[in-house]
């Protein structure tokens, strides 16, 4: 079993090559945020654009080779992607730290960062600033919704397993359509959770596509999550955000 995850993780390092050898290797970026400064990994797409873009939320794990994956391919599918460092610099690889950090960040500075990092995007000649979303996975979709809170120009939102906000006065400050894929397995973000949101912003005239998958639990798309991965149904969330994005974003 350690071999298989040592062979997954070097399969998915090789890919992650492939990727950047394709559509141009990572580059470090920073952008300013509020009195600080944000910083994140960009990658880009063939052709001058201007493109649809992505920001790209990590899990609470921060930055690691699995969210860089991930934003390299969305680089090979015509986006100009932002993956933004909430920890600045900081990977954590045990749950301990992982949970040490996400509680250490304010969610105001998580909030103004991605702000920012979306005001910085629209500055950019390669992109096109009214084809503009964000996806984020566990903490990552938390701040992806919230991003679009924050930002109403945000064009299209993807949610995965991340928490999700009820207040009224919040939702209708969303403006961006919405897709979310969450596990009815999940004991943090529960299906009741999931409900509620899709109906209170049904109720406010606002479409969402959310999706549960019933044998599922937290974190199933990511490959690394030992005994929680579900191969079956990350590809099926994985089509669902990318139609929704060639529907939303049109690359």
């Amino acid at each position: 079993m350690k071999n298989l995850r040592v062979l997954s993780v070097c399969a998915a390092a090789l890919l992650l090559g492939v990727l950047a050898a394709s559509v141009g290797a990572q580059q470090a970026v920073t952008f300013p945020s509020g009195d600080s400064t944000g910083q994140g990994l960009l990658y880009l797409p063939k052709g001058a654009g201007p493109h649809p873009a992505l920001i790209v939320i990590h899990e609470w794990w921060g930055l690691n080779d699995w969210i860089k994956q991930e934003a390299a391919g969305y680089a090979g599918k015509g986006y100009v992607a932002l993956a933004v460092d909430l920890y600045r610099g900081q990977v954590a690889t045990t749950p301990e730290l992982a949970h040490e950090l996400s509680r250490g960040l304010p969610q105001d500075q998580g909030v103004r960062d991605l702000t920012s990092a979306l005001t910085w995007l629209k500055t950019r000649k390669d992109v096109d600033p009214r084809r503009i979303g964000a996806v984020g996975w566990c903490m990552g979709g938390g701040f992806a919704i919230q991003l679009a809170v924050a930002a109403p120009t945000l064009k299209a939102v993807a949610v995965n397993y991340g928490a999700l906000p009820t207040d009224k006065d919040a939702l209708e400050r969303i403006h961006a359509q919405v897709l979310g894929n969450f596990g009815r397995q999940d004991r943090g973000i529960t299906p009741d959770s999931v409900h509620a949101f899709a109906a209170a912003m049904q109720s406010l005239g606002k479409p969402v596509d959310a999706k549960i998958y019933p044998d599922a639990g937290h974190a199933f798309e990511n490959p690394n999550n030992t005994g929680g991965y579900r191969p079956a149904d990350a590809a099926d969330a994985l089509a669902r955000v990318d139609r929704f994005f060639a529907q939303t974003l049109h690359p």
